[in-house]
């Protein structure tokens, strides 16, 4: 029976064998390939990077090969450091590494059924996903590539043409810093937006600590509570206690690039506008260098304009929404590679091109507006104060002896530099890549 079977087997290969056969011009048209793999190489070019440094690299060549495809990865890493010591020690002893960062993770995004990003997922739903890397690479960069006898590597790089994911850095957004313990690279920040929420707090003349007095003048009546124009007197108090009340402070973060090595945070630019910030208080004074002006005040500032500054501890910045082009490279010497924004500095290098999203910028508790930013609306109020002299009725009665003083509104059009430091940003809240609720796995 076996032989039976290999005979009939062996009669149908020999009656249907099959070969190459020569095809032409046209109907080579009609069929269409594409290679797995490929290699290219690019020689060097004096160039000038978005940092605005320049780099002589016309004896440089780099060679790249490439997979074209794409590929899913989901993955956790405890703890990454690249480039420990050596090279830059001495320009950054206090910082071991390069490249220090605990708990990465890279997953993809998990999303509502419209497509759009959710962000209330889960643990489990984000472990359930992958990025998607499109075109990964490895490239090299060599040194007189056309004289074997001088040739030499200075460095290479592993890249992808776009990696679309979520990588968060460390085990929790919180205002103790973990993750990113240093960080040589480059990436470009959107523009982004929060709003800030002031803390109440008061204002308080002290000749030590706030010696800003509140100058101003009253109007009142001789005759009467009410009249068409009532003589003005000045005043200026060193003796007040204004509690200033919450208010809203919207803001955007301009697009910031990010570029150097060993860093521990980043600075960010920006601008934004105070809500209608009330206040109340006690305010005395002396008027006519004899007699007491003592008043409960209340009223509010509007228009307050801000200049902000961000000192941001990287350890604070976890969720990084990528979709662009991103390389880990190691060089001996400054290089430009090849599509790269900016250079990358010698030794590790992690830089991230295109525009990296870092979501809302709203800080998860209240911020506190400092002695600084308040002596700056100082001049703005009293010189309100004094070129409007508020009605207090009649002179002895409602100015000098009455008990209150509507100011109403004091619109400023001062713009306050606003440093802020270390914040907890409501968009940099993230889920771990964990099944069943774990911290890192």
């Amino acid at each position: 029976m076996k032989i039976l079977v290999l005979a009939a087997l062996s009669m149908f290969a020999v009656s249907h064998s099959y070969g190459m056969i020569a095809l032409d011009d046209q109907s080579l048209s009609k069929v269409d390939g594409q290679a797995l793999l490929n290699l290219q190489y690019q020689s060097g070019t004096n160039s000038t990077d978005s940092m605005g440094i320049s780099y002589d690299q016309s004896n440089i060549g780099f060679y790249k090969l490439g997979l074209d495809a794409e590929m899913e990865l989901n993955a956790n890493i405890k703890s990454l450091q690249l480039g420990c010591g050596y090279a830059n020690a001495a320009a950054k002893s206090s910082q071991a590494c390069d490249i220090n960062i605990d708990n990465i993770a890279l997953s993809g995004l998990v999303k509502n059924a419209d497509g759009t990003i959710k962000s209330d997922y889960t643990s489990d739903e984000r472990a359930a996903t992958s990025a998607v890397i499109t075109n990964p690479f490895i490239q090299f960069a060599i040194k007189n590539p056309t004289l074997a006898s001088t040739r030499e590597v200075l460095g290479f790089r592993v890249s992808a043409e776009k990696i679309a994911g979520l990588m968060t850095l460390g085990t929790e957004n919180s205002s103790t810093p973990n993750g990113i313990k240093s960080f040589s690279g480059y990436m470009k920040t959107k523009e982004a937006s929060g709003t800030a929420i002031t803390n109440e707090r008061h204002m308080i003349y002290d000749k030590n600590t706030f010696n800003y007095p509140i100058k101003g003048k009253v109007s009142g009546c001789l005759i009467g509570d009410s009249c068409s124009s009532g003589l003005e007197i000045s005043y200026e108090s060193n003796g007040y206690d204004l509690i200033l009340k919450s208010a809203y402070a919207p803001f955007t973060i301009n697009s910031t690039q990010v570029s150097g090595s060993r860093m521990t945070k980043v600075d960010l630019k920006g601008s934004g506008t105070v809500g209608q910030l009330d206040f109340y208080g006690d305010l005395t004074a002396q008027v006519l260098g004899l007699l007491n002006l003592d008043k409960v005040v209340t009223g509010n500032i509007t228009g307050l304009k801000t200049d902000i500054s961000v000192s941001q501890d990287l350890g604070l910045i976890h969720a990084l929404y990528l979709n662009n082009a991103a390389s880990l490279s190691l060089q001996q010497v400054n290089l430009l590679w090849p599509g790269a924004s900016a250079g990358a500095n010698k030794g590790w290098w992690l830089a991230m091109e295109d525009e990296v999203d870092l979501g809302s910028l709203s800080p998860t508790t209240n911020v506190d507006i400092s002695n600084a930013v308040l002596q700056q609306t100082i001049a703005g109020i009293s010189k309100n104060l004094t070129d409007n002299p508020r009605a207090c009725g009649n002179l002895l009665s409602g100015c000098i002896g009455g008990s209150t003083l509507g100011v109403g509104n004091i619109p400023l059009t001062t713009s306050l530099d606003f440093p802020l430091v270390n914040l907890t940003l409501q968009g940099q809240n993230f889920k771990s890549n964990c099944f069943g609720g774990l911290k890192f796995c």
